[in-house]
């Protein structure tokens, strides 16, 4: 099954894709939520009453037609992991390692502020605070059960599905402090979807391909098998200091190929399309636009 949030004639509600059309499950189903959270946190028994929805309901909508948003809008957390590929790490500069940077013995968490979910076709901003915007295709991991303690056999468990992600990053921020969250965290900075797939449809998570491209060239090409800590040993990491809830998204890092550490440091410009394709999930695709710096109370 394939989770979405979608925006259709003003309201914003939970569906699932069925080909090329949605299913909009609180029409099928008054019973599912129109809140993806919500919709995860009735765990097993609300997923089999999503699936039977979206398999049976003639409650549908043209994809065409609609919005697709973040699946989750505002994720309780996103828990992002650092240096996660030997790639990342054989790309870092040979200076700054002898500067005392090290390659992590336990995964590298940071946080992504849960602001920063965007869309999965949405622009995303380069702000007037900084020129160095940079690109980072991620698989994300979908947390679909609360769970403290999770011992690596069952990890896979407390998984509902896998999703699309970009990590978008402002790299001067990020350097500028060793949390990295500031960097991270910009709004418009994390695109993810377009759907949830739920773990039943991915026969194994760690051996997908993963291309992000720019403008239609190619800057990553890697494969989710390559990940120094794997899904089930950064769950039971994560989980060992605190517990983990519906609706949690883990970015599982990036590989080899970012612009930091590419010849000349292409950052990404206005007018620019970022792509992140990852193979059985779909893809994302982003226009970078150029922010007018503005602020706002509301």
């Amino acid at each position: 099954m394939r989770l979405l949030t979608f925006t259709h004639d003003g309201a914003t509600r939970t569906g699932a894709l069925r080909d090329d059309r949605i299913v909009d499950l609180n029409a099928a189903d008054s019973g599912i939520p129109e809140d993806m959270v919500a919709l995860l946190q009735g765990g097993d028994a609300m997923l089999d009453r999503a699936r039977a929805a979206a398999e049976s309901a003639d409650a549908t909508i043209a994809l065409a037609d609609v919005q697709l948003e973040s699946p989750i809008l505002v994720p309780p957390r996103i828990l992002a992991i650092g240096l996660n590929y030997m790639s990342h790490w054989d790309e870092i500069p040979q200076h700054v390692k002898d500067g005392g940077f090290q390659l992590p013995k336990v995964p590298m968490m940071f946080n992504k502020q849960n602001t920063s979910a965007h869309g999965p076709y949405q622009p995303i901003e380069l702000p007037p605070e900084s020129p160095q915007l940079d690109w980072e295709g991620e698989l994300g991991v979908v947390i679909g059960k609360t769970a403290r303690r999770v011992s690596k056999d069952n990890a896979f468990d407390i998984v509902a599905g896998y999703t699309v992600i970009n990590d978008v990053t402002i790299r001067d921020w990020q350097r500028a402090a060793r949390t990295m969250t500031m960097g991270k965290s910009w709004d418009t900075h994390c695109p993810m979807g377009p759907t949830i797939v739920t773990k039943d449809e991915i026969a194994d998570a760690e051996n997908l391909k993963v291309v992000t491209t720019v403008d239609g060239e190619e800057k990553q090409n890697f494969n989710t098998g390559d990940m120094i800590f794997g899904i089930a040993h950064t769950i039971e990491y994560l989980s060992t200091a605190f517990t983990l809830v519906p609706g949690d998204v883990i970015a599982t890092g990036t590989a080899a190929g970012v612009a930091l550490f590419r010849e000349g440091q292409p950052w990404l410009t206005e007018g620019q399309v970022v792509r992140v394709d990852i193979e059985n999930l779909g893809h994302l695709e982003n226009t970078v636009f150029k922010g007018d710096g503005e602020s706002f109370i509301r």
